[in-house]
């Protein structure tokens, strides 16, 4: 049990200690008196502390507009500093938060902070860096790094954005693809959709087999449907398609986790989620309290208190879309602290590591440099802890169109969960 001085419990506090302490399996305890203490948090320390010196914001409850800079704490490691303070557990609490986030004013196209608004170094997100800290935290305290649990779960996931290129759309839906063809002259296409209609091949996009197969390897594979109203950007099948329906009921009988894929239209509507939360439901005939963001699109401010009012337990969404890596600076599952009401909720982010078209569309990385990016961010959650999320779509393992080849790459994530 380690004995830690305050000043003054805060809720900022006990959610950065308990991520240093308890996420690791490791015991701590408040006390008052800090001569007996074997970590001194404070802003006025003696020379003769075991200590952390803490920055102001630490005790606050309002939302400030911070201006960290970068610094190198005497171990080399570095953090943030606040007004000259160099403090890795404030550093924590900035970034496990996404403090950041709350005070930006400047979005992406889709309403999403970007990652070229963070205040951390790009070279930062590959590392998950809290975890770093609150090592550099427990050095200092005297505890034994040999105590910490490491140990993490491998975690597939997969988004079903496109059920099918071909199979069950009718209609204006239909009609309206084959004319897109038709006035780009693509004939390769033509063909498939032919070929798929008259049951000579599969549709491309039915890779659900696949997905089975993973699941029966891994047991926490997940996998997050898109069900909503159809638009610009959302533009699966109704699913009020009763063979779409079958599809999901089947995957969900064989024991594959489904969560919602809240559509992009969704956005800032907590009536339209609401909705689509309890049709899947009515579909799945079971409760979903698991959801992840169509085009990572969330607010940390807004959409996960939404979620948590909607009966939503976890969330899947915490990564960038532009690049891979920790964008809240861990792979461990943390609860989301609401900042609004400075509190610790029971809403619990899953970070994921990187996710498929990050590393073909937004980075365009070849296929053998995708293998070296995913194999140094496994090494990395392997070393500081946690699980290794990632996220693939039921259209980019097909082994097709754009995506030719590059089911290797996820075959080759695959094996290093058999290591």
């Amino acid at each position: 049990m380690t004995k830690v001085y305050v000043d003054h419990i805060s809720p900022r506090i006990t959610y950065a200690f308990d991520f240093i302490f308890e996420s690791r399996g490791l015991e701590y305890q408040f006390i008052e008196d800090r001569f007996q203490a074997d970590c001194v948090y404070s802003q006025n320390c003696l020379t003769s502390d075991p200590t952390v010196v803490m920055a102001a914001f630490m005790l606050s409850d309002k939302i400030e507009r911070l201006k960290p800079k970068l610094a190198e704490l005497n171990s080399g490691v570095e953090c943030f500093s606040f007004d000259e303070v160099f403090d890795p557990i404030a550093s924590i609490f900035y970034t496990l938060s996404r403090y950041e986030e709350h005070t930006c004013l400047k979005m992406d196209e889709y309403g999403r902070f970007s990652l070229e608004q963070s205040n951390a170094p790009l070279e930062w997100l590959r590392k998950t860096m809290c975890d770093r800290w609150a090592e550099e935290v427990l050095t200092r305290t005297g505890v034994d790094l040999s105590l910490v649990k490491n140990e993490g779960q491998f975690i597939p996931t997969f988004d079903i954005d496109n059920t099918y290129a071909y199979k069950l759309k009718t209609g204006k839906i239909k009609f309206g693809s084959m004319l897109k063809d038709v006035l780009r002259r693509d004939k390769q296409r033509l063909e498939e959709r032919k070929l798929v209609l008259s049951g000579e091949i599969p549709d491309p996009y039915d890779t659900f087999d696949t997905i089975r197969s993973v699941k029966k390897r891994f047991p926490q594979t997940k996998v997050f449907w898109l069900i909503g109203k159809r638009g610009a950007k959302d533009r699966n099948i109704s699913i009020h398609n009763s063979e779409h329906q079958e599809l999901i009921k089947l995957l969900s009988t064989d024991g594959v986790e489904i969560g919602l894929h809240p559509s992009f239209g969704s956005f800032g509507s907590k009536s339209i989620i609401k909705v689509e939360k309890e049709t899947l439901e009515k579909v799945c005939s079971a409760s979903i309290d698991q959801s992840r963001q169509h085009y990572l699109r969330f607010r940390v401010d807004s959409t996960y208190s939404d979620l948590l009012a909607l009966g939503f337990k976890h969330e899947y969404s915490m990564g960038y879309a532009e690049h891979v890596g920790f964008r809240s600076g861990t792979a461990r599952p943390h609860f989301w602290f609401d900042l609004k009401n400075n509190s610790i909720s029971e809403f619990t982010l899953h970070p994921f590591a990187y996710m498929d078209g990050t590393l073909r569309e937004y980075m365009k990385l070849s296929i053998e440099e995708s293998k070296i990016q995913i194999g140094e961010l496994f090494d990395e959650v392997t070393r500081y802890g946690g699980d290794f999320i990632f996220i693939w779509h039921n259209e980019t393992i097909g082994d097709s169109g754009n995506w030719k080849g590059w089911k290797d790459v996820l075959d080759f994530t695959l094996s290093l969960g058999n290591e």
